[in-house]
């Protein structure tokens, strides 16, 4: 089977596999997502911009977290892979 070029032009090791871009002057991370026989490839998170990351220590982390998924619609339970708030959910956040 040969190598989807879209993995090679994102510069990432595999399908479903978020890389840093830390060339890339808007967006910190990229990943080439696939769910089926759909792929997208998706840049997402604001750059030098650090998530609370999955468990927040301090208030401060806490009150972040929680006014990121407000403004995110974080309610709806299952995103769809081919999205960037599905990937800045999983890796920043």
């Amino acid at each position: 089977m040969a190598r989807d070029p879209r993995l090679a032009r994102a510069g990432v090791s595999g399908f479903n596999k978020p890389k840093k871009t830390p060339g890339h002057r808007t967006k910190s991370h990229v990943v080439v997502a696939k769910q089926g026989d759909k792929i997208k490839t998706i840049r997402f998170g604001q750059q030098g911009v650090k998530g609370a990351g999955k468990s927040p220590k301090s208030a401060k982390d806490k009150a972040r977290k929680k006014s990121y998924y407000a403004r995110h619609n974080a309610q709806d339970s299952s995103p769809s892979k081919l999205s960037a708030r599905y990937w800045s959910h999983k890796v920043k956040w």
